[in-house]
């Protein structure tokens, strides 16, 4: 048995329609339709540090944390190290280290690999106005930045 409601929905679909407009028209409604895009950058997880660091000896290296800047360009970075619930250690790319306080405790960046970083508009990651977000989706303010360097 055939089903009989499909044809007859494409003919209804299908027939002209009879309108019928008389007189002027009293009323136009224009639409804007607005797209904004939004990029995420992915910031990958490193567990050994930068390469120039790997063929230095296994032995923990210690951090000196000095004053750091307030904004980073997005495009330096290469990775991330995440160094307790209140901080995030960024790799750049020339290999220095900077660490990201984050405002309270953000506790699910260490459950997921990697972190994520919203695009802005002017390029620059910045203390006091940008945060850090975990892959499950929490948000974490970045407080301010230091520069790390590795005591002797």
């Amino acid at each position: 048995m055939t089903n009989v409601v499909l044809p007859l929905a494409l003919m209804l679909a299908l027939a002209p329609t009879a309108s019928v407009v008389e007189g002027p028209i009293e009323r136009v409604e224009l639409a804007q339709v607005t797209i904004h895009q939004r990029i995420i950058i992915r910031i990958p997880r490193v567990l050994g540090g930068h390469p120039v660091q790997q063929s230095m000896p296994t032995r923990a290296i210690r951090w000196a944390e000095k004053r750091g800047p307030k904004c980073i360009a997005a495009e330096l970075l290469e990775g991330a190290v995440i160094t307790g619930a209140d901080s995030v250690d960024l790799i750049i790319a020339d290999g220095t280290r900077l660490r990201a306080e984050l405002e309270d405790r953000c506790p699910a960046l260490d459950f997921y690999s990697g972190l994520y970083l919203k695009q802005t508009s002017d390029g620059l990651i910045c203390a006091d106005r940008d945060s850090i977000r975990s892959r499950s989706g929490s948000v974490c303010k970045i407080d301010g930045f230091k520069r790390l360097e590795a005591k002797r």
